[in-house]
């Protein structure tokens, strides 16, 4: 007869109390690696889900110490634009700040600001040096959007410039004796070598655990499919500054999976690719061993996810971790615990099980920083939450790569739902709430950080009854 071993969910099983020295959990450190060569101050990645993680997601998520997938369901043009509005963001020093030329119209600048999402220009000559700058006090009343910058602008003479490495602390000082936000760094031939912005300065001090790359951009993630032509979508991303690759595919465990890792680690070695989903050991050193430097496990535990139901194949996601990390761990890749997670104490008991990260989608969906619109039902708000394999994500997946309205129904089995999630306000309270739930967690076990806590960790499995008992009960609730 087949053996058939038991599979556990993260609601199957409890973390059991520990002796414990850490005296508040504000003293816990959660630290940990992405990546074999990327760390995060926060394990917690927003999913790469068109109604999770675009660029205003990944800012918030990469502020916070975590980090954000940007999804692939877009052109590359859109794909790379939400890359560099990432990486535009926040910047010890802008390398290549955007410029206009000084002959072009007040109207030309209005639309490079929007498209750009910033408040100001540096101006330049036709020989490509420093001109002037201009913000928008200079045209705040104009009226006349036909006229040239030249007219409107604050030129060079009357502008406060920097030479080219100037310290924050300088930069810092001169912005403060003149009462500007902007400091360009003009070389001795007068061309421009970089920006420095009040507001990066204020982000440096206001997001101590921001997740940034060597030059204080933050970081940020981009996922790539498996179809051919991959390699261009690689190439672009690349270019536009993405720190880490997902190569994002339902079964990981399949060559279309494993011949995009080999041909993304030919062409750059030592790029950092994550690579799933899986769901078992056998599938996670596959992976490894195609050059994976992290592993997204979860095969079907997503809110939005219907492939157990469809398909009837997955594996309970704790069971799942365990299994993939009893492999990962020697090999010293870390594993991305995908899906499944509804609330801190399942953050928790992924991470103890060996997990460095989780990934999470309808956590985050509802708030400020997800993509779509507030909706009214019921008299209540929410916004748009779908399966990555949903129809109605593949639907609207179709209609981007064609470009044409699809009004016939895909031949297309779902294996994924569409529906709503509550409006939560801002994804800052979400991540909060995860951190301190986390750091509790860690301090339960006995430790004082990740690595302590999965050395401590044993679990207690539990019954229905059981999760009732853990629940707020026999009170009604305010």
């Amino acid at each position: 007869m087949m053996e058939i071993p038991l599979g556990l969910s993260y609601d199957d099983v409890l973390l059991v109390p520990k002796h414990s020295h850490v005296a508040s959990r504000k003293e816990t450190s959660i630290i940990t690696q992405l990546t074999k060569s990327i760390q995060l101050n926060v394990p917690l990645v927003a999913a790469n889900m068109d109604t999770v993680t675009e660029s205003k997601m990944a800012i918030a998520m990469a502020r916070h110490g975590g980090i954000g997938i940007i999804h692939q369901f877009m052109t590359l043009e859109e794909q790379c634009k939400e890359i560099r509005k990432v990486k535009r963001s926040t910047s010890y020093v802008i390398d290549e700040p955007l410029t206009i030329d000084e002959n072009k119209t007040v109207e030309e600048a209005l639309q490079l600001m929007e498209s750009a999402g910033i408040k100001g220009l540096l101006v330049v000559n036709y020989e490509r040096k420093f001109s002037g700058i201009l913000t928008q006090r200079d045209i705040l009343f104009e009226s006349n959007f036909s006229q040239l910058i030249k007219e409107v602008m604050t030129p060079k003479e009357k502008a406060i410039t920097a030479p080219v490495g100037t310290r924050r602390s300088e930069a810092k000082e001169i912005m403060h004796k003149y009462k500007i936000e902007k400091l360009p760094l003009v070389d001795a031939d007068g061309f421009v070598r970089g920006l420095i912005t009040a507001k990066d300065i204020l982000d440096t001090y206001r997001y101590k655990d921001a997740s940034r790359d060597a030059k204080g951009r933050l970081l940020v993630g981009a996922a790539v499919g498996v179809k051919e032509g991959y390699l261009q979508r690689v190439d672009a991303l690349l270019r536009e500054g993405a720190d880490v690759l997902v190569v994002d595919i339902a079964h990981g465990h399949s060559d279309l999976a494993l011949n995009t890792v080999r041909g993304i680690k030919e062409r750059y070695p030592t790029v950092q690719v994550i690579a799933g989903n899986v769901a078992t050991a056998a599938g996670c050193e596959a992976l490894i061993k195609a050059g994976a430097d992290a592993i997204k496990v979860g095969v079907g535990p997503g809110a939005g996810c219907s492939t157990r139901i469809v398909a009837g194949s997955g594996v309970p996601q704790l069971t799942a971790v365990i299994d993939a990390v009893s492999v990962a761990r020697y090999y010293g890749i870390p594993v991305i615990a995908d899906g499944g997670v509804k609330n801190s104490g399942d953050v928790a008991k992924a991470l103890a099980a060996g997990a460095c990260t989780v990934m999470c989608g309808s956590i985050f969906a509802g708030t400020d920083e997800s993509p779509g619109n507030i909706v009214l039902r019921h008299g209540r708000r929410y916004k748009e939450y779908r399966g990555s394999a949903s129809a109605e994500a593949n639907h609207a997946r179709r209609e981007r790569e064609t470009g044409k309205i699809i009004k016939d129904k895909l031949e297309y089995n779902p294996e994924g739902v569409a529906g709503y999630v509550a409006y939560k306000g801002s994804v800052t309270e979400v991540i909060a709430e995860l951190v301190n739930g986390l750091r509790s967690g860690v301090s339960y076990c006995g430790a004082a950080n990740i690595i302590e806590m999965q050395q401590n960790a044993s679990f207690v499995r539990i019954t229905a009854a059981g999760m009732r008992e853990s629940k707020p009960h026999d009170i009604e609730e305010k």
